[in-house]
């Protein structure tokens, strides 16, 4: 499977674990993907259901796509403005990346969110206590050359494409509305941010909204896959044990890379928490589940009888 990556990132993007988590979902041939906190729509984008919520609380995200899906943003549209902030980057540097960025956040130009998307820092997205984007240049000012471009509005082009097949809608709303709105058929898609990982005004997360986002899972009539962490060489995800004990439990891991040195690559497991078995795992005693290193890849991990 070739994973399409989405023309907006976001850090914490699922890239290398669609596949998998497309292997595990379960989505009803009359049912609705429900995604409560979009990001870059990554998975979502690659499972193309024929009906989809994607929803966010940070309104630049959905902007930005329902721009695509009115018509106001093509992939023409795109090359031709990033050709030219493009040129005035490469020109004026730093500069010209800040004279945009205080632009958008006075104006919300989606397309100068793109830009500055692409532009700035590592490709992180965060925003300040007062909702502005506050990355800084990412210190490359040549970086839209035609073949960066090129890739970036293919990227517009296939969720241009897939809008205009698709029934999608593209909803800034709290994950608490979008998850009680779903019904029996459909299918919820969960890739909430992480507790003790650096957040922004977008997209702070607490313990108690941990605790209502498992309350609410804990009754919708729907399917649904949680995507989340399972622990590192360092610490475990304490959340797991408290909230997913009555779940279906799967793990991956993979590296994060840091540098080209094998001994900066950073092994994580990864999880993710189902209300229904995908297949038939093996439930394993606590007592007897293997180490973090130890764990087979892609081995299930069941801490309880899963809700069917």
């Amino acid at each position: 499977m070739t994973v399409k990556v989405p023309p907006i990132k976001c850090q914490g993007i699922k890239t290398k674990l669609v596949e998998w988590i497309k292997d595990h979902s379960s989505l009803e041939g009359n049912g609705t993907w429900i995604e409560p906190f979009m990001g870059s729509g990554v998975v979502g984008f690659n499972m193309r259901p024929s009906r989809a919520i994607f929803a966010d609380v940070n309104p630049h995200i959905i902007n930005f796509y329902n721009a695509i899906k009115q018509g106001k943003i093509t992939a023409g549209i795109a090359k031709e403005f990033l050709e030219k902030e493009g040129a005035s980057l490469q020109i004026k540097g730093e500069d010209h990346y800040y004279e945009v960025r205080e632009r958008f956040n006075k104006d919300s130009n989606p397309l100068d969110m793109l830009f500055l998307n692409r532009a700035c820092f590592n490709g992180v997205m965060r925003f300040n206590k007062k909702g502005g984007f506050n990355v800084p240049f990412g210190h490359k000012p040549e970086r839209f050359v035609k073949s960066y471009v090129t890739k970036i509005t293919n990227q517009i082009k296939y969720v241009t494409d897939a809008v205009s097949q698709y029934d999608w809608e593209f909803l800034c709303a709290d994950f608490r509305k979008i998850i009680s709105s779903a019904m029996q058929n459909d299918f919820i898609y969960c890739d909430p941010p992480y507790i003790g990982r650096h957040v922004d005004y977008f997209n702070s997360w607490s313990e108690t909204d941990e605790q209502e986002l498992y309350d609410l899972l804990g009754v919708t009539k729907a399917k649904f896959i949680l995507s989340t962490w399972h622990s590192n060489q360092y610490r475990e995800n304490l959340a797991l044990e408290k909230y997913a004990a009555s779940y279906t439990v799967l793990t991956r891991e993979h590296f994060y890379h840091v540098g080209a040195s094998e001994k900066n690559r950073k092994p994580m497991m990864e999880a993710i928490v189902l209300n229904y078995n995908p297949l038939t795992p093996v439930a394993l005693e606590p007592e007897k589940q293997l180490t973090l290193f130890e764990k087979a890849k892609n081995e299930y991990v069941v801490y309880s009888s899963p809700k069917v």
